[in-house]
């Protein structure tokens, strides 16, 4: 009886070691940096304080931040992210989370007043998916003319080319990268990515990283050698 409870017991403990072993190479997994030279990360709205210091030694290159959200939400981190990125050795970049229920003139205006024009700034990227607060559908030549829009403003204001930050549900129903001739920024984790109408620029590796001076999992991206 006793044998029997301690056999059960170890079997318990292995495979909760493995499961655990499991996790932390999952947590800790990146894209190979020999094949992706340029690794960082993207912060979501109202991100938790980030040692940006400590997140530079674990091998991010770059941060990319969301400053401005459909037409009137102003992320509150978004000033002191990107103030402090500099000063940590980081490159920065500016993300807009485009809504599908409000005009793109309206977005651009917003992410223009809020977000600095700087020289050292990585392109701005605009990210459309689907979301929660939003139900609106429109018509495939109404959003592509809307983003186009919105693209053609921002640059203007930044003077570089914005990335099209496009999720997988959103380009299988309008084939935004279809007609809109940004650089992709695509999203899946592990396995690169295929679903755009051409080769992505910046792949969304893993949504579940697990990096010192961050809580909780974060965004690794990595760029296209």
């Amino acid at each position: 009886m006793t044998w029997g409870v301690t056999k059960a017991a170890a079997v318990l403990l292995g495979l909760a070691a493995l499961g655990f072993g499991g996790w932390s190479f999952a947590t800790g997994w990146h894209p190979p940096a020999d094949q992706y030279p340029l690794q960082g990360i993207d912060l979501g709205r109202n991100p938790p304080p980030v040692e940006w210091g400590t997140v530079r030694a674990r091998g991010a290159d770059f941060a990319y931040v969301v400053a401005t959200v459909g037409a009137k939400v102003r992320d509150p981190q978004f000033e002191r992210n990107w103030a402090s990125l500099p000063d940590a050795g980081l490159r920065r970049g500016a993300v807009h989370l485009y809504s599908l229920c409000q005009l793109a003139s309206d977005q651009a205006n917003a992410f223009n007043t809020f977000v600095p024009r700087t020289k050292d700034a990585l392109p701005a990227a605009v990210a459309v998916e689907f979301s929660d607060d939003c139900t609106a559908r429109p018509e495939r030549s109404v959003l592509i003319g809307e983003v186009a829009r919105f693209i053609a403003m921002v640059e203007t204001h930044t003077r570089k080319p914005v990335l099209l930050r496009v999720s997988k549900s959103v380009e299988n129903e309008y084939r935004l990268s279809a007609s809109i001739n940004r650089p992709v920024w695509a999203m899946a984790n592990v396995f690169p990515p295929a679903y755009a109408a051409h080769p992505w620029r910046m792949w969304r590796a893993s949504d579940f990283r697990r990096v010192d001076g961050i809580e909780g999992p974060v965004n690794w991206d990595v760029v296209a050698p």
